[in-house]
């Protein structure tokens, strides 16, 4: 998954895109430096650099504007949010080869700029109101509870469960009668990716590509 930002990475890159929204030309390293009062151009540099190194942003040294906002949607205080059809066993979970697009949300319904959506397959959630097809919005810096809904990875598998623990040992519980619930053993190569914390239904199937992840 996304590498985390720093309170002014994130702000920075909401500046980026932002005012390329509203002018339709990316901002300077200049202007950067000016919003934010920072001095030095090269401090502006590094903070860019940081911003491609973990995925945002690409960067054309051969140009003094040369930013690509990946995912770039133009509208106002939106934001992309990257869509994965893969899961990679162990970490990082989330490569950039098998991130298979973008979609763009309002940025009042994100909650943390590593945020990320997969797409379900399967009907073992319908309890919790979550169906085949559907895209559900993973937060991978909220902590699970009990009943919390997560994204789990287990192997190159990943599957969207009620998180729960029963005697120490985490269960991974199906919102369907007709599915089973899945303990998770020691040796079981597991792991978290994070808090479901949005489902997004569309009305037809653009058939973006992509593999669906098992609920």
């Amino acid at each position: 998954m996304a590498e985390q930002l720093t309170k002014l990475e994130s702000s920075v890159y909401h500046y980026l895109l932002d005012f390329t929204a509203e002018n339709t030309y990316q901002p300077s390293i200049r202007d950067i430096g000016k919003q934010f009062k920072i001095k030095s151009t090269k401090t502006v540099s590094d903070l860019l650099q940081s911003l491609a190194k973990k995925g945002y942003i690409e960067r054309d040294p051969a140009r003094s504007r040369g930013v690509n906002l990946l995912g770039f949607g133009a509208a106002l205080r939106t934001q992309p949010v990257p869509f994965y059809g893969k899961i990679h066993a162990g970490e990082p979970a989330l490569l950039p080869e098998h991130r298979s697009g973008f979609i763009t949300i309002d940025r009042r319904f994100v909650p943390s700029d590593e945020v990320f959506f997969l797409k379900v397959k399967g009907d073992s959630m319908v309890g919790r109101c979550i169906n085949d097809g559907d895209y559900v919005m993973v937060n991978p810096r909220q902590e699970p509870h009990d009943n919390d809904i997560v994204a789990a990875r287990l192997g190159e598998e990943a599957a969207v469960k009620t998180y729960s623990r029963r005697n120490g040992t985490v269960v991974l519980e199906a919102a369907n009668p007709a599915d089973r619930d899945i303990p998770v053993q020691a040796s079981t190569d597991f792991g978290i990716l994070g808090v479901i914390c949005g489902v997004f239904r569309p009305g037809f199937d653009a058939n973006q590509g992509g593999n669906s992840i098992p609920s």
